[in-house]
């Protein structure tokens, strides 16, 4: 079995389970809780690095400020896109997160299109209009765009965009974004603290267990999918990709309780059908690319 299936796996179910995390430290405002997750993602990834010795890519991005300010907007939309999924869990709105990363493939093409200039075959163009209409859908029900999956689904999309265009792997290109961030997060984090306000001046030590060990969540996961991808077809990214939002939906209705009625089941149906559309003309391009040579 390829090693890269159980790397891509685990990230995926370690995504799809963050909303558990989440809940458990719910009495900590969204915005702190990011700014935690970036501290110790920070520290974590700084210790890998150092047992690792991998320094020498640093010293070429410090002589660069466009490198380093491209890297410092893709930090801007990774930490956009935690503070909008923590503030879903929080407020009670686990299935329409999980509804923006079912939307985030679709976005992908969209954005291939738009920016790289890819050309997108007929059956794309289908998956892209019937995931429209899913959207259109529930949008209608709810009386306004569902917002949130939509800031999801854009906001990893073009994170995506911009890393894949990036001359770094997962872990040194996590370091630099988290210590771009640093200037920002880590003065807002003390002042919180020190203030009396922040989550860490109650002396609940369990609460700072929990805040400490969001680095680490944060960290493997992507490290995992790098790892996994790096074994792996695209295509078969692309179908394990959907165990994450799966599994967020099916806490959101069954664990957390939120409502999902027949009608909002049917716009989700849409995005569902896109999905299997897209999915399969790229699982047949794929094993037509690999017969080929035969």
């Amino acid at each position: 079995m390829n090693p890269g299936i159980g790397y891509a796996c685990l990230a995926f179910v370690m995504w799809g389970l963050f909303p558990l995390y989440f809940q458990r430290i719910a009495s900590v405002p969204a915005l702190e809780v990011v700014l935690h997750r970036s501290a110790w993602s920070l520290l974590f990834v700084l210790g890998l690095l150092a047992w690792l010795r991998r320094w020498g890519w640093l010293r070429a991005f410090a002589a660069q400020p466009r490198r380093l300010a491209f890297f410092a907007f893709s930090a801007l939309l990774l930490s956009g896109n935690w503070l909008v999924y923590v503030y879903a869990v929080q407020s009670g709105r686990v299935v329409e997160a999980s509804l923006g990363y079912f939307i985030n493939p679709l976005v992908n093409v969209l954005l291939g299109v738009l920016v790289l200039h890819e050309r997108l075959r007929a059956a794309q163009w289908a998956a892209v209009a019937l995931a429209g209409c899913g959207v259109l859908w529930l949008g209608w029900l709810a009386g306004h765009p569902p917002w949130i999956a939509l800031a999801l689904a854009f906001s990893f999309g073009l994170y995506g965009l911009l890393r894949k265009t990036a001359p770094l792997g997962a872990l040194e290109g996590l370091a630099l974004e988290t210590m771009l961030l640093a200037p920002l997060v880590l003065p807002a984090l003390a002042w919180w603290t020190l203030s009396g306000q922040g989550a860490m001046a109650r002396g609940d030590a369990a609460l700072d267990a929990w805040l400490v060990v969001g680095g680490p969540l944060t960290a493997l996961p992507l490290l995992l999918f790098a790892a996994g991808a790096r074994r792996l077809p695209l295509a078969t990214v692309g179908l394990l990709q959907y165990l994450s939002p799966s599994i967020q939906l099916a806490l959101g209705i069954w664990v957390f309780g939120e409502p999902f009625s027949r009608s909002r089941l049917a716009g989700f149906a849409c995005i569902w059908a896109a999905l299997a559309l897209y999915s399969l003309d790229g699982w047949r391009r794929s094993r037509a690319a690999a017969v080929a040579p035969a």
